[in-house]
C-alpha cells in the first residue's frame, strides 16, 4: 500500500517551502561535492526523473535536488565520547531539494560533538526542472497564500480536497536507513533502544510520517523542527517529542494541533515556540531568539536519560 501525506496535515509544507527563495537569496550553481562516507541504501530510483542529481548554493549553503539514489552519511563521535544514542537527521526542502548543509551535515556534526552518533539521510525527491534557471523560475512562480486558521470563505463553491503526496519513496529510504543503523549498531556504537529521528521542515514532515506510519522503525524520540503543526492521530506507543517553531514561521499560523494531539494521548511532549527565527534557520541565525534551540534539545535529551552512557 502506498503511503500518502496530506497537504493540509503539515500546513502546506510542500507547496510553500519555496518561501526560502522569496527574499534576496540568489541561487548559484554548485559542483557536486564528494561524499566519501555516504552509504548507498539500495532503495531504488525515482520514476520519470528528467535529470541527474545536481547541486546549488543559496545563502551560502549547499543544497541538492533531483535526488534519485538515497544515501546515509554517518557522523560518529570521537573515540571514547559516544554515549550510545543515535539520531537520524532528515534535511528539508519541500521534497523538491535538500538543504544538506545547515539542516544536515552541520546538525550531525553538532550532535557528534555531544557524543551522539548522527546519520544524515539524503532521501529521494520529486523531480524538478533540469536547468537551474528553469528550477529557479519554477520555485518563484506566483502562488496563493494559505488561508489563516479560522478564515471563513465567502464563495459558495466547495473547497478543493487536500492535496496528497505519495511519500512511499521517502519512507522506504528512512526505514532502510534505520535498518542499516540497527545492523551496524555494534560497529557504530549505537544502543538500538536509543535511536531517534529529527527533521527540518519537510524533513520534520518525514519524521512525523515515519512516526505515524512506519511498521519497522521503533524510534526512541523525535524532534520535528519547524514542521507542520496540524493535529494528528497519535499511536499509543508514540515516542517523546521535542518540537521547535518560531511565531514568524509561515508554517506556524497560531496552531498547536500536533502538540495538543501528543498531550491528549498522554505522550511526553515539549514545545519551544520562539519569538522569531522565520523558517529554515537550521542551528540558528544571528540575533534570533530561536538560536538556542539546540542547547535546549541536548538538555531535553539529558533529562530524558539519552545522554549518559549505559
Amino acid at each position: 500500500m502506498k503511503n500518502f501525506i496530506k497537504f493540509g496535515l503539515f500546513n502546506f509544507l510542500v507547496l510553500f517551502a519555496h518561501a526560502a527563495f522569496s527574499q534576496d537569496g540568489t541561487i548559484y550553481p554548485l559542483e557536486t561535492p564528494k561524499e566519501p562516507r555516504a552509504i548507498l541504501l539500495g532503495t531504488g530510483t525515482v520514476d520519470n526523473q528528467p535529470a541527474p542529481e545536481t547541486w546549488f548554493r543559496q545563502w551560502g549553503d549547499p543544497m541538492a535536488r533531483n535526488i534519485s539514489t538515497a544515501t546515509l552519511t554517518p557522523f560518529l563521535p570521537e573515540p571514547g565520547k559516544a554515549n550510545g544514542t543515535a539520531v537520524l537527521v532528515a534535511p528539508g526542502g519541500g521534497f523538491s531539494w535538500l538543504s544538506m548543509g545547515n539542516e544536515g551535515w552541520e546538525v550531525a556534526e553538532a550532535l557528534a560533538k555531544q557524543g551522539i552518533a548522527a546519520f544524515v539521510l539524503k532521501y529521494r525527491l520529486y523531480p524538478t526542472p533540469p536547468t537551474l534557471e528553469d528550477f529557479s523560475a519554477w520555485m518563484n512562480r506566483p502562488r496563493n497564500a494559505p488561508p489563516a486558521p479560522g478564515t471563513v470563505t465567502t464563495t459558495a463553491a466547495p473547497a478543493p480536497s487536500p492535496l496528497q503526496r505519495d511519500l512511499s519513496n521517502q519512507l522506504e529510504d528512512a526505514e532502510a536507513a534505520y535498518a542499516l543503523m540497527v545492523k551496524n549498531a555494534k560497529e557504530w556504537g549505537i544502543d538500538t533502544s536509543r535511536i531517534g529521528m529529527i527533521g527540518f521542515s519537510a524533513g520534520a514532515g518525514l519524521t512525523m510520517h515515519a512516526t505515524l506510519h512506519s511498521t519497522t522503525m521503533k524510534l526512541a524520540f523525535i524532534g520535528p523542527i519547524y514542521g507542520g503543526m496540524g493535529p494528528v492521530e497519535v499511536p499509543k506507543d508514540a515516542p517523546p517529542m521535542f518540537n521547535v517553531i518560531a511565531t514568524d514561521d509561515f508554517l506556524f499560523q497560531g496552531q498547536f494541533g500536533i502538540i495538543q494531539s501528543w498531550h491528549k494521548a498522554g505522550r511526553p511532549v515539549e514545545l519551544h515556540l520562539y519569538q522569531n527565527g522565520g523558517h529554515g534557520f537550521g542551528l540558528g541565525n544571528p540575533n534570533r531568539t530561536s538560536n538556542r534551540w539546540f542547547d535546549a534539545f541536548v538538555h531535553w535529551l539529558d533529562v530524558n536519560q539519552f545522554m549518559g552512557k549505559k
